[in-house]
């Protein structure tokens, strides 16, 4: 076991909180730092799902990406849903502890594994920042394909969902230089557009910034877009967040098993 003020401080030298953005939320969100814990159940997400999942496997600790308290909450009660996570957490003596874009701006954050997993080399952050790598990241592949086989090959290496992957641009174009962003990236547009990037992967396209990409004139041609399942693509940091933790003396992680995309069915 290991007090978690302690093991606190272990999670800050693996994600520094300095290295989060301005508007996000990270750290200690629920819990007593006096806690002795032992078992820690790591997850994209907070869902009811995932405090059951916790209880099962005896894990006093919950590590997600997203953070369960970003934006300001008037009450806890168990009549709203956040209230009701929080009650639950409590109840069964369950701190929760979130690591979100300090995680991501790190070397091997959710982008980055995304581009190793894709076969991606010469990796170079997006947006490069302060602390940590970057966001995002810019990389080559070992040789120009097809958009559509380069779709496959993203497909191939994420856990299934309901949704597919979407890509936009012609089938038969070849890409070779590939921009990520892990999570929802339609903000990081811009910047994906100023670099040399032939496609780009990211989550949650909303469409008239998709159209407007694929429609802005470049010299190296019209950016393609590939959009995939978010909770598929920041589900590969799970592994690797394990295997920190496993590194640290007292401590016990467990991969959550439970998939917390929401989406359940794509009628075609």
């Amino acid at each position: 076991m290991i007090q978690l003020s302690e093991l606190i401080e272990e999670l800050e030298s693996i994600w520094p909180q300095s290295h989060a953005d301005d508007w996000d939320s990270v750290g200690l969100q629920v819990g007593s730092n006096a806690e002795q814990i032992k078992k820690v159940l790591v997850a994209v997400d907070l869902t009811d799902d995932v405090i059951e999942e916790a209880i099962a496997v005896k894990a006093n600790l919950i590590v997600t990406h997203h953070p369960l308290l970003l934006k300001p909450v008037e009450s806890v009660t168990d009549e709203k849903l956040k209230g009701s996570l929080i009650t639950k957490l409590i109840k069964n003596s369950i701190s929760l502890f979130t690591a979100h874009t300090n995680a991501d701006v790190q070397s091997d954050g959710a982008s980055s594994l995304m581009a190793t997993a894709f076969g991606l080399k010469d990796l170079k952050p997006l947006i490069p920042t302060d602390g940590g790598f970057g966001h995002g990241c810019v990389g080559n592949l070992p040789e120009a394909i097809t958009l559509q086989d380069f779709a496959k090959i993203v497909s191939s290496n994420l856990p299934g969902t309901a949704r597919k992957v979407a890509f936009a641009g012609q089938a038969d174009r070849l890409v070779k230089c590939v921009a990520i962003c892990s999570g929802a990236g339609d903000s990081f547009l811009p910047n994906v557009l100023a670099s040399k990037a032939d496609v780009y992967v990211t989550s949650d396209l909303r469409h008239h910034p998709a159209l407007d990409a694929i429609s802005t004139p470049r010299a190296q041609g019209p950016l393609a877009l590939v959009d995939v399942a978010h909770w598929a693509a920041e589900s590969l940091w799970v592994p690797g967040a394990v295997a920190k933790l496993a590194q640290i003396k007292g401590v016990e992680p467990v991969a959550s098993t439970t998939k917390t995309d929401p989406w359940t069915l794509e009628v075609n």
